[in-house]
């Protein structure tokens, strides 16, 4: 007899323990369900502070020896002039000398291209500049044809614009876009009669540089404009709060 009361409060006791659990089971599943989501949306304009410029420059001749020193000829009066300009030499960079082959080549009769004999050799470097002096890089890269007028087959290329303190920059975003994100889901919450709870997720997305009112598309591993000097950049944050 003993033994089956024992037995019933046993299980009475189970019952009821596992009615306390299924019960807080239903309130935590209810509970995960009153949430909110929202995207907050940081941007930041600002000037690049530094600046990269490159030119190309080559010199043909049947004999290698003869071009390189022309070659040579060239870049010391390349040199000079980026010096008279207020370059530092520090600032400038010649790459190695890249050499080329070149073959007179037709088509024949039948239209099939023919590569001919040797007609000497192509040499040909390039000479980049990285400054933060990003306005006296600019005019250089505009004026540059004085170099061509000194009889030197230049090729210039457009400048690049970076900036070197964009990791505040992410920060003010960050904030501003969390700050945004938060006033969203304290206005959705108040307008449904709930209270913001606490924060359960936030994720971040990438950060889009473009240039100002442009159409550039977004990346979705984040794009990095560098042809513009002036730039905006732009990032997401998703939260997610318990609503109380």
């Amino acid at each position: 007899m003993n033994k089956s009361i024992i037995a019933i409060t046993i299980a009475a006791l189970g019952f009821i323990i596992g009615l306390g659990l299924l019960g807080n089971a239903i309130k935590n599943r209810n509970r995960s369900e009153n949430t909110v989501s929202v995207t907050g949306l940081g941007t930041k304009q600002f000037t690049s502070d530094l600046i990269t410029w490159s030119g190309s420059f080559s010199k043909n001749n049947a004999d290698l020896k003869s071009a390189y020193d022309e070659l040579a000829l060239d870049r010391k009066v390349i040199n000079d002039y980026l010096l008279s300009k207020g370059i530092k030499q520090n600032e400038i960079v010649f790459s190695s000398v890249d050499i080329q082959k070149q073959f007179r080549s037709y088509n024949d009769a039948n239209g099939n291209y023919v590569q001919g004999e040797f007609s000497g050799y192509n040499l040909k470097q390039i000479v980049s500049i990285e400054s933060k002096e990003v306005a006296k890089i600019e005019n250089l890269s505009r004026n540059i044809t004085e170099i061509i007028n000194r009889g030197i087959e230049f090729t210039s290329s457009s400048p690049s614009y970076f900036y070197t303190k964009l990791s505040n920059v992410k920060q003010e975003m960050i904030a501003s876009a969390t700050k945004d994100a938060k006033e969203r889901a304290e206005k959705i919450a108040e307008n449904s009669g709930s209270s913001l709870g606490n924060l359960k997720k936030a994720t971040m997305g990438v950060i889009q540089i473009t240039a100002p009112n442009s159409n550039e598309d977004y990346s979705y591993g984040g794009t990095f404009n560098t042809s513009s000097k002036e730039k905006e950049a732009s990032i997401t944050i998703k939260l997610e709060y318990e609503v109380d």
